[in-house]
C-alpha cells in the first residue's frame, strides 16, 4: 500500500514538473527576446542557401506548432544568374510555418502577408528557378509549399525565357473591407515574345493551397500581340488552376496567333470577335455558347481542348448562318480581293494557292472538327451557296472527310487527305461533281434566261507539296467534266470570248441560241502536265475537237480547238483556235478568229482550275445519237499509267 501511494505521489509530481517546464518553455519562447537572433538567422540563412538574407529591422515569433513570424525589412537576395536582384525585399513579411514538416527539411507556409514587397520571380529553360531554397535551384523539391498568400502594395517581376514571358505586376489592396474583389493589378511586358499587358481586379487574397476548394473571384483585360481578351468568373484551387468558370470576350486581328499564345492550332482568318462561356476541369478546356464573326461571317458553336495527353486534341462543331467568301481566302490560301494588278502583271501572278503549311503545327494537335455554312455569299471565282467539311487531323494526317459544297445548283463531295510525316507532304483528293448547271456557274451573264444543261465531273488525284500549288504541281491521276444535251446562247459565247462577233462567226450565225447534244474535256495527270484524252463540243450545226495540255506547275495552257461545221456554207469561216496563256490570263490565238465559244472554255476551265472543279456537275442526257454516248464514255474513263 505504503509503495502504491508513494509511486502514485512520484508520477504525480512528474507530470506536473513536466507541466510546468512546458509552461515555461512556452512562457521562454513567447517572451524570448526573438530579434536578438535577427543576426544569427541572417548569417545562417545566407550560408545555407548561397544567397543573401538579411531581417534589416525587427523580428518577432510567436511559437507554436504552427508558428507565426514577422519580419519587418526583408531583403532575400536572388541567385547570381538572376535578372532581378532580389527575390523578395518588403518593408513587412508576416508568414505562418508548419515545426513539423521543417523538422524533415521541409518549408510549408500556411499564410504570407506581404507589404510594400517587391518580388522577383525567373525559372530557366533548363529548370533553374530563383524561388527554390537550395544551392542547387533546379530542385523542384526545395520549392515551399505555400498556402494563403495576400499583398498590398506590391510588385511582380516575372521571366521565363522558354515562354518568351517578361512581365511586371503590380498589386494593390483596397481600403475597403467590404470591397468583392478588393485586389487590384496592372501588368506590362512581354508574352510569347508579344507586347503585352493586363489590368484587373480579384480577391483579396490568394489562396495557392491545392486543397482550398473555394473559388476564387476575378476580372481581367488582358492584350498580347493584338490579341485581347476581357474575362470574368471565378477559378478554384488557384494552385494549380484547376477549374476555371468564367465568360469571355475575345477578339484579335487572325484566330492563328492563338497558336504562339496559347497553343491551340486554328486557321488563318480575318480579324475577328468572338465571345462566350469557359469551363476548365483539370486539363480540359471547354468553350461554349460562342457567338462572334470573323470578318463579315458569323460563327457559333462549341469547342473543347484536353490536354490530358501528350499531344492535346481539339474537339467541336461550329458553323455560320452566313459566310462572306472572302473570309475564307486566308484559310485555303488565296491572295486578298484586289491583290492583283491589270495588264501584264495580271498574267504573270499565280492563281493556285502558294500559302505553305506549317508541318509543326499540324503535328502540335490533333483534332475532330466539323463546320458547316449555311449561306455561303460573294464568291467570285464560282457559285458556291453552302458547304460543310469535317476535319479529322491525327499524329500528323489532316483529312477533309467528307467534304461537302453546294455549287450552282449542284454538289461536290468528297475527300482530301494530307499526310504531313513524309517530306515534302503527301495529299490525295477524290471530288464528285454532280448536277452543276452552267448558266448558274456564270451568274454574271444576266441576258440568257434558257437553262443550258448539267455538268458532272471527277476529280482523282494525288501529289506531294506544301502548298496547294506544289501539290497540284506534282500531281497525277485524272480530270473529267461531261455534259449532256443542254443550250448555249451566243451571248454566252460572246461573253466569254475576246471578239463576240468573231466568236458569232466561229460557233453560231446570228443572235440565237444552239443546241447541244454533247461535251466532255477528260485529261489524264501525270506530274503536273494534264494531256488531253478528249476534248468535244457537239452542237446542232457545228463539232469542235480539242488537243492539247495544261501544266499546273507553271499555271499555262496550250489547247486547240478545232471545228468541223455541219453546215458547210459556213465552213470558210471556221477556223482553229489556239487557247494559251496562264491560268490568271488565259489568251485565244486565232489562226483567224476569237476565242472558240465560252461554254467549251468554261469545261475547259472547269476541268483546270482547282476551285472550278470544286463546282462542276452533270447529269448526261441520252445524246442525239450513239456518237455522244461514245464521246462521254471515253471520257469518262481514264488512261492507264496516269497515277
Amino acid at each position: 500500500m505504503n509503495n502504491t501511494l508513494f509511486q502514485s505521489v512520484t508520477t504525480r509530481k512528474w507530470l506536473a514538473g513536466i507541466v510546468a517546464s512546458f509552461i515555461a518553455l512556452t512562457l521562454g519562447l513567447y517572451f524570448f527576446p526573438w530579434d536578438s537572433l535577427r543576426e544569427p538567422i541572417n548569417r545562417y540563412v545566407s550560408e545555407q542557401l548561397g544567397r543573401r538574407f538579411e531581417i534589416t529591422q525587427h523580428l518577432t515569433v510567436h511559437p507554436g506548432l504552427t508558428s507565426t513570424v514577422r519580419a519587418e525589412g526583408v531583403e532575400f537576395a536572388n541567385p547570381e544568374w538572376a535578372s532581378e536582384p532580389y527575390l523578395l525585399k518588403a518593408s513587412v513579411a508576416e508568414f505562418d510555418i508548419e515545426l513539423l514538416p521543417l523538422l524533415l527539411g521541409k518549408l510549408v507556409l500556411p499564410r504570407i502577408v506581404l507589404t510594400e514587397a517587391k518580388i522577383g520571380l525567373q525559372i530557366e529553360p533548363d529548370g533553374r528557378r530563383t524561388w527554390a531554397l537550395s544551392r542547387d535551384t533546379s530542385d523542384t523539391s526545395a520549392v515551399p509549399k505555400i498556402g494563403a498568400l495576400r499583398v498590398d502594395k506590391g510588385t511582380v517581376q516575372y521571366r521565363a525565357a522558354a515562354l518568351g514571358a517578361n512581365i511586371t505586376a503590380q498589386f494593390t489592396l483596397a481600403e475597403e473591407a467590404t470591397a468583392q474583389l478588393p485586389l487590384r493589378f496592372e501588368a506590362a511586358g512581354q508574352w510569347k515574345n508579344e507586347a503585352f499587358s493586363a489590368e484587373g481586379r480579384s480577391g483579396g487574397v490568394l489562396q495557392l493551397n491545392q486543397n482550398i476548394q473555394a473559388p476564387f473571384p476575378v476580372e481581367v483585360n488582358a492584350v498580347a500581340g493584338r490579341t485581347r481578351l476581357k474575362a470574368k468568373g471565378l477559378i478554384t484551387n488557384l494552385a494549380e488552376f484547376a477549374s476555371v468558370d468564367a465568360t469571355f470576350d475575345l477578339q484579335g486581328r487572325n484566330l492563328e496567333e492563338l497558336y504562339r499564345l496559347l497553343g491551340v492550332v486554328l486557321p488563318s482568318t480575318p480579324p475577328y470577335k468572338l465571345r462566350g462561356k469557359l469551363v476548365k476541369n483539370g486539363k480540359v478546356w471547354a468553350a461554349s455558347q460562342i457567338q462572334g464573326v470573323l470578318g463579315k461571317s458569323d460563327l457559333s458553336g462549341a469547342l473543347s481542348f484536353d490536354q490530358t495527353a501528350a499531344v492535346p486534341m481539339l474537339t467541336g462543331k461550329v458553323a455560320s448562318k452566313l459566310l462572306d467568301f472572302a473570309d475564307l481566302g486566308a484559310v485555303i490560301g488565296l491572295a486578298p480581293s484586289g491583290s492583283s494588278s491589270p495588264g501584264a502583271a495580271a498574267a504573270s501572278r499565280k492563281v493556285l494557292p502558294v500559302a505553305t503549311l506549317d508541318v509543326a503545327r499540324l503535328k502540335a494537335m490533333n483534332a475532330d472538327v466539323t463546320y458547316a455554312a449555311a449561306d455561303i455569299r460573294h464568291v467570285q471565282v464560282l457559285p458556291l451557296d453552302k458547304g460543310s467539311v469535317h476535319v479529322k487531323l491525327m499524329a500528323g494526317v489532316l483529312q477533309l472527310d467528307p467534304v461537302s459544297l453546294g455549287v450552282a445548283g449542284g454538289t461536290v463531295a468528297g475527300r482530301i487527305h494530307i499526310d504531313a510525316n513524309v517530306v515534302p507532304a503527301a495529299f490525295s483528293t477524290r471530288l464528285d461533281v454532280r448536277g452543276l448547271q452552267l448558266n448558274q456557274l456564270l451568274p454574271a451573264v444576266e441576258t440568257t434566261k434558257s437553262s443550258l444543261g448539267k455538268i458532272t465531273g471527277q476529280f482523282d488525284l494525288t501529289g506531294r507539296g506544301n502548298s496547294a500549288a506544289q501539290m497540284l504541281g506534282s500531281a497525277s491521276g485524272n480530270v473529267a467534266v461531261l455534259m449532256g444535251k443542254g443550250e448555249i446562247s451566243n451571248i454566252l459565247l460572246e461573253y466569254m470570248g475576246l471578239d463576240g462577233g468573231e466568236i458569232i462567226k466561229f460557233l453560231v450565225r446570228g443572235d440565237r441560241t444552239v443546241q447541244l447534244r454533247c461535251a466532255a474535256a477528260a485529261f489524264d495527270v501525270k506530274q503536273g502536265l494534264m494531256v488531253s484524252r478528249a476534248i468535244v463540243l457537239d452542237t446542232s450545226d457545228t463539232v469542235i475537237n480539242g488537243r492539247g495540255q495544261v501544266s499546273l506547275a507553271h499555271e499555262t495552257l496550250d489547247i486547240i480547238l478545232e471545228p468541223a461545221p455541219k453546215d458547210r456554207s459556213i465552213l470558210s469561216l471556221r477556223s482553229p483556235l489556239r487557247i494559251g496563256g496562264t491560268f490568271a490570263a488565259p489568251s485565244a490565238s486565232p489562226d483567224k478568229a476569237a476565242l472558240a465559244g465560252r461554254a467549251g472554255i468554261a469545261l475547259l476551265l472547269a476541268a483546270i482550275n482547282p476551285l472550278l472543279a470544286l463546282a462542276a456537275t452533270i447529269e448526261t442526257g441520252p445524246g442525239q445519237d450513239a456518237d455522244c454516248q461514245a464521246v462521254l464514255a471515253q471520257a469518262a474513263k481514264p488512261a492507264a499509267g496516269t497515277r
